[in-house]
């Protein structure tokens, strides 16, 4: 009779504290609203100051910053009038004292700390978003999926191009069959050059280092492409990978490539993926050939599609993409405030750790001058 009513009691206890739990869970979502609550781990990638722009405009609220850069800081605090208080040599430090004021900690540091800020958030139980790409290893990517499972924290990955109206209509319209099963998808991404173009040396800094990068425009530009491809794939990865890269201006790029060319081989499609720093213009467009068409998001706002052999070209000005899709700010809100699941799509962990192995096939490939095979 004891046993029988000490397991009930137990029972009982295990019951109330789960709803405690799941009260509590609730209650901490429900606490965020207005502007979406932000930490920056740091600021080095130029890419921040997008985030900048949505600050200055009050879209979101800047918690706290993690970075150790004086220059850096020092830079910053006179742009947008930021508190010395907003400032944090590390992340750990900032977690300590904020997580309860945080959202979500994006990170606009080098690509090889991405693993180091989910390790420091997962256990506050923090949320993240990282710049493109995930990581700079296979390894390193199953680390934070990982991470993700245990702490139940979402990790997301920005990429400009999911924000484009072209490549989401182009979506739409692939898997709704408009143009057959896809047979050839060719996506160009890339600029004259990081330093051509200006990016500062921060950026510079570890951009053109083969660790802190993962390589140079084969990481940086190829990510794109994979990214793309994986969702319109349906979240398949490649069967193989196979992959050139170029040092076309050594003097300026010694230390990593500066063109690569990946080739994606699937039971019935090819992916082409054309990623470079030698570009004559600034350049991201992503092309569908299927069974029975084509289409082609030409840039941000233009979609053109051909059908049959004598149908000419046309070409499609798209309006903006509708909430939550505009860009990451109203995405990783409705993410995190539980309006929007990420499923497979494109900033999702399960899309981007395929992203990660096509990268990393990529880089061997082209060490090694063979093809190789995505487990």
């Amino acid at each position: 009779m004891r046993k029988w009513y000490s397991a009930l009691v137990r029972l009982i206890f295990m019951a109330l504290a789960l709803c405690i739990c799941v009260h509590l869970s609730a209650q901490a979502k429900k606490r965020f609203n207005g502007p979406l609550k932000v930490a920056l781990a740091g600021i080095s990638h130029d890419h921040v100051y997008l985030l900048m722009q949505h600050y200055k405009a009050g879209e979101v609220q800047i918690i706290g910053i993690a970075e150790s850069d004086p220059d850096l800081i020092k830079k910053f605090k006179a742009q947008y009038h930021l508190a010395d208080s907003l400032f944090f040599p590390d992340l750990p430090g900032l977690l300590k004292q904020k997580s309860e004021q945080i959202e979500v900690v994006m990170a606009f540091n080098a690509n090889a700390a991405h693993l180091g800020v989910v390790k420091d958030c997962a256990p506050f139980h923090v949320d993240v978003m990282v710049e493109k790409p995930l990581a700079t290893t296979v390894k390193d990517a199953e680390e934070i999926v990982q991470l993700s499972d245990k702490y139940k924290i979402q990790v997301l990955t920005d990429y400009e191009t999911s924000w484009y109206a072209s490549n989401q209509a182009l979506a739409v319209r692939v898997k709704s069959g408009e143009i057959g099963p896809i047979r050839k998808m060719v996506a160009h991404d890339g600029h004259q050059g990081p330093k051509e173009i200006g990016c500062s040396e921060a950026f510079l800094h570890w951009l053109t280092d083969p660790k802190a990068n993962g390589a140079g425009a084969l990481f940086d530009f190829g990510c794109y492409g994979a990214n793309l491809m994986t969702w319109m794939m349906a979240g398949k990865a490649p069967i193989a990978v196979y992959a050139t890269t170029k040092q076309i201006k050594p003097k300026i790029y010694p230390k990593v490539d500066d063109d690569a060319t990946i080739i994606l081989d699937y039971p019935e499609a090819t992916g082409i993926i054309e990623a470079s720093w030698n570009w004559p213009y600034s350049i991201k467009d992503f092309a569908v050939f299927g069974k029975t068409g084509y289409m082609k998001a030409a840039d941000r706002n233009t979609l053109g599609v051909r059908g049959a052999e004598n149908e000419s070209l046309s070409q499609e000005k798209l309006p903006a993409p509708k909430a939550p899709y505009q860009d990451y700010i109203p995405y990783v809100t409705a993410v995190l405030r539980g309006a929007l699941q990420p499923g497979n799509d494109l900033s999702s962990l399960a899309n981007n750790l395929i992203v990660v192995k096509i990268l990393s096939a990529a880089r061997q490939s082209a060490k090694e001058g063979r093809k190789i095979y995505i487990r």
